[in-house]
């Protein structure tokens, strides 16, 4: 398949920079072995299709106290799977690392595991959902605690590097698409009717909601 010109520009734009980065993230492995390997692969897996961070999103929205969250992470998930998945990874259509054997990176994959994906590689899809859902944590929730949700995009972006099936500037993308998508899904959730706030499977919930709407 002929690569588009997108996919060429990236690659020789962040040659440099997606070979040196991959270096370091690879230090991890020269430094410990495999000891990072399983906590890796296990980050990534929670990445897998969204489908974790769907779920937990669906959770939050389901529980009055924590709707606010839900919400926003609901609809942060929503705008980057848009904006990833069905427009840029399509339209860009950048091969994974691994894709040219005879590459840099295509040793490395090997040597870690040679985990495949079955779409394209820009951006990352697994870091652009990670943030699109801590975002919106990140910003409503307490900042004493509410970092750790970046903590755990930053910990999917590296080991998506770290596995080698994307480039760091695919990671690069992602962290800033999913930012976006959490703070514009962040920017809906503060601006809905305070009434889907309110509601509740509970009838007497339900009263006393309806009894709060009224006064």
């Amino acid at each position: 398949m002929e690569m588009t010109a997108g996919a060429y520009w990236l690659n020789t734009t962040f040659a440099g920079f997606d070979q040196s980065l991959t270096l370091t993230v690879h230090k991890l492995y020269e430094a410990a072995g495999a000891f990072f390997t399983p906590f890796m692969n296990f980050i990534s897996l929670l990445g897998k299709g969204g489908i974790f961070l769907i779920l937990l999103s669906l959770t939050l929205l389901f529980i009055k106290k924590t709707r606010r969250f839900g919400t926003a992470m609901a609809f942060g998930i929503a705008i980057g799977a848009i904006l990833v998945n069905l427009f840029l990874k399509v339209v860009i259509a950048r091969p994974r690392p691994y894709a040219d054997i005879n590459g840099f990176f295509y040793p490395l994959w090997v040597m870690m595991g040679q985990h495949m994906e079955s779409d394209f590689s820009f951006p990352s899809g697994h870091t652009n959902v990670a943030f699109a859902a801590m975002v919106p944590l990140f910003i409503l929730g307490n900042k004493k605690l509410s970092w750790l949700a970046l903590v755990f995009g930053v910990l999917m972006g590296i080991s998506r590097i770290y596995l080698v099936v994307h480039f760091p500037s695919d990671v690069l993308a992602g962290l800033i698409t999913g930012t976006i998508a959490g703070m514009l899904g962040t920017l809906i959730a503060i601006n809905l009717p305070r009434k889907w706030y309110l509601w509740s499977f509970s009838k007497k919930e339900r009263d006393a909601s309806c009894s709060d709407l009224a006064n």
